[in-house]
C-alpha cells in the first residue's frame, strides 16, 4: 500500500469516527445486517434499511456506493446517512466492496454489479420494487457508480467488461455527489499527486494512459443514461469535475439536475457533507435527491 492510501485511510476514517460519533439507530427504521452478497464474508456483505411504518409494504430502492478515494470505506462508515434516507420512505441498501490495494480493479465495479444483481433476486424477501430501484454515490463511490450506469447503457463499454449486468436494467435514475469523473483532467497539484498514487494501488498497470481513458465516465455517456443528480458544494476539493458531468449530460439530452450546495457568505460546506446527518445542509441535500427520485417512479 502507498503511502498515500495509507494516509487516506487513517484521516477518512478519524474523520467519520467523529462526526458520527454518538449515533445510534433511529427508532423508526428497521435494519437487516451483515447479510453476504458474494462469497467473501469480510468484503462482500451489505445491510438493508426500511422505515418500520412500512414493514410489509413493497417499496422503491436506494443502492448506496460508499465514496473513499478507491482504498477506503466499508457500510459501517454510511450506516446513519444511508438509514436517513430510509427514513423519507425506501429500502436502501447499503453494502461493503472489495478495495485497493488488496484487490485490484475491475473488483469493485464488479461487486457493485453483484450487488443490483442481489437485489433484483431477493426483491420479493426483502420488499424491493424492482421497477423503481435508484442509487447514490460519492466521492469514488461516484466514480464506480457513473461507470456502472455506463455498463448498463452502453452496449460499446460493455463489451469490453469481464462480466455482464443484468439483462435490460439500468438504475431508474441515480445521484452523483461530490465526486470524480475524468481523472485524465485533474491538474498538477496536490490533488493530481494524491489521484496518481491512488491509481497506482487501484489499477493493475498502475495508470497507463489507456487504464485512465477506460475509468472515465464522461467518453461514455449515451442518452440511455439515467436521469442524473449531479452535486457538489463550495468547498468540495473535486467541485471542477461536476460541470463537464453535467455539459455532458446535456450534450446527450440526459434528465438531469445540477446543485451547488452552499454560499459565499458562509463556512464552505466540504466534500461528501452530505453525510453529516447532523447537518441542515445534508438534509435539505439528501431530501431533495429523494425527491428527485420520486419524479421517476414507475
Amino acid at each position: 500500500m502507498s503511502q498515500a492510501s495509507d494516509a487516506l485511510r487513517k484521516n477518512f476514517g478519524d474523520g467519520d469516527a467523529a462526526r458520527d460519533c454518538g449515533l445510534t439507530t433511529p427508532e423508526d427504521v428497521l435494519r437487516y445486517d451483515d447479510i453476504l452478497y458474494g462469497s467473501d464474508p469480510a468484503w462482500q456483505a451489505l445491510d438493508v434499511y426500511r422505515p418500520r411504518a412500512a414493514e410489509g409494504e413493497v417499496l422503491p430502492v436506494i443502492v448506496s456506493v460508499h465514496g473513499g478515494g478507491w482504498v477506503y470505506g466499508n457500510k459501517e462508515v454510511y450506516q446513519y446517512y444511508c438509514m436517513s434516507l430510509a427514513q423519507r420512505g425506501f429500502a436502501v441498501v447499503n453494502f461493503t466492496y472489495r478495495l485497493a490495494p488488496e484487490f485490484l480493479y475491475p473488483s469493485a465495479l464488479e461487486d457493485t454489479n453483484l450487488v443490483f444483481s442481489w437485489v433484483l433476486e431477493n426483491a420479493e424477501q426483502y420488499g424491493f420494487d424492482p421497477e423503481n430501484i435508484f442509487a447514490v454515490g460519492d466521492s469514488a463511490g461516484a466514480h464506480y457508480l457513473g461507470m456502472y450506469c455506463n455498463l448498463c447503457t452502453n452496449p460499446a463499454y460493455t463489451a469490453e467488461t469481464s462480466f455482464t449486468t443484468p439483462a435490460g436494467f439500468a438504475p431508474s435514475a441515480v445521484a452523483l455527489n461530490c465526486g470524480e469523473y475524468e481523472l485524465r483532467a485533474v491538474q498538477e497539484d496536490d490533488l493530481a499527486e494524491l489521484t496518481r498514487a491512488l491509481m497506482g494501488d487501484l489499477l493493475p498497470g498502475k495508470g497507463t494512459e489507456e487504464e485512465l481513458a477506460r475509468l472515465s465516465v464522461l467518453d461514455a455517456v449515451t442518452p440511455a443514461f439515467p436521469p442524473t443528480f449531479v452535486m457538489t458544494a463550495t468547498g468540495d476539493f473535486l467541485r471542477p469535475q461536476a460541470g463537464p458531468l453535467a455539459q455532458m449530460l446535456l450534450e446527450k439530452s440526459v434528465p438531469f439536475v445540477y446543485r451547488f450546495y452552499g454560499d459565499a457568505g458562509r463556512e464552505p460546506l466540504g466534500h461528501v457533507f452530505h453525510l453529516n446527518v447532523r447537518s441542515a445542509d445534508a438534509q435539505l441535500c439528501n431530501q431533495e435527491e429523494c425527491g428527485f427520485f420520486r419524479q421517476f417512479l414507475r
